[in-house]
């Protein structure tokens, strides 16, 4: 049975004191989702008491996030079940096409709009003064996506943002939907290898490749099991720490995709710290950060696409789901060859942690 709303929000004010927990973590304790906990702190009343305000936001979703480059720099944040992308920049070059979005710059976003169901304005209290961000879930009430004022942000433009996107609807709570249910993949004998293989071959850009997977009607862990051994490479699945050390080492810029359904979240240029902190790994660098959980990564994999400015690498993390982690290739502009920084960065994480070839 769902707590009352009540319920939530005195939950919300004991577990953040005595545990100092994170918004995610409240909410699992109290199983409900990250969306519902916001959402329950809605309406007039809650704000002082509860150290909490949260302002329901109306879906104009590309509208809004045009607005957010009056912030001025800020943090955005993207995350999965294992991966969390934190990056301080402004938003500019915001533009769509139909549901999907580009913010191009520090910045660096690809959005699925269609995944969007539920935005709220936060302002939370605490002893370092008040803490100002948007916050976007989707219908499971999962977050997509999260816009944090730093210091240097326009606190204005942020009263501005709300005044001119709240909705008219301000009564607490979110009905959310259930997890959806994954499909189960089609049997791997009932795979097109032949045509798969030479569709592979025949790749012009990393952008077709997913267009490849729907045409062969496979999950990516799927294809890069059955792909031919010239093209994907299995890695151990603690190569994560030796990949990051060396890019920091030989200050190799790479570029770091996360994201869930909604938001794909980029990370391109060198990183510098690397700390190991109990089961995650993390990226501190001043303008970006990095944490993953390495225990829940099941698989690892370099992967090889053919394009027109020549073989293009990366090296990408699953979880058990077959769910995306992260994935991570040679900072590149298109038109521009691949980083042979990074090809020998590859060749030597290839060398320690490759395992037996994947048998067809």
């Amino acid at each position: 049975m769902k707590p009352t709303i009540h319920r939530i929000c005195q939950s919300f004010i004991t577990l953040r004191k005595e545990g100092r927990l994170r918004h995610r973590d409240i909410a699992m304790k109290l199983d409900i989702s990250e969306g519902e906990l916001i959402a329950a702190h809605v309406g007039l009343g809650t704000a002082i008491r509860n150290g909490l305000r949260a302002i329901r936001l109306n879906t104009e979703w590309p509208k809004l996030l045009a607005s957010v480059e009056t912030l001025g720099e800020v943090m955005a944040l993207t995350r999965n079940e294992a991966c969390v992308h934190e990056k301080i920049g402004q938003y500019r070059h915001v533009s769509h096409d139909g549901s999907v979005g580009l913010v191009v710059g520090e910045i660096d976003l690809r959005i699925f709009y269609q995944q969007w169901f539920a935005g709220f304005a936060v302002t939370e209290s605490s002893s370092q003064g008040e803490q100002h961000s948007l916050q976007f879930f989707d219908a499971q009430g999962q977050a997509i996506h999260k816009i944090y004022l730093k210091p240097q942000s326009d606190v204005s433009a942020f009263d501005g943002i709300v005044s001119l996107f709240a909705a008219s609807q301000q009564e607490p709570g979110l009905e959310v939907l259930k997890p959806k249910i994954k499909s189960d993949p089609i049997p791997d004998e009932e795979i097109d290898r032949a045509g798969f293989w030479q569709a592979w071959r025949e790749l012009k850009d990393t952008h077709d490749f997913y267009p490849l997977l729907r045409k062969y009607t496979l999950t990516r862990t799927q294809a890069l099991r059955l792909a031919e051994p010239e093209f994907v490479r299995e890695l151990s699945k603690d190569c994560l720490r030796s990949m990051l050390q060396r890019a920091a080492q030989t200050q190799t810029p790479i570029m770091v995709f996360v994201g869930n359904p909604g938001m794909i979240q980029i990370h391109s240029g060198p990183i510098d710290r690397i700390i190991e902190q109990g089961s995650w790994i993390n990226v501190m660098d001043p303008r970006f950060n990095l944490h993953v959980r390495h225990d829940l990564i099941a698989h690892a994999w370099i992967v090889r696409k053919p394009t027109v400015d020549g073989i293009v690498t990366s090296i990408e993390f699953f979880d058990h789901s077959g769910e995306a982690i992260a994935m991570f290739f040679g900072e590149r502009k298109p038109g521009s060859a691949e980083l042979e920084s990074w090809r020998d960065l590859v060749i030597d994480i290839e060398g320690e942690h490759g395992l037996m070839e994947v048998c067809q």
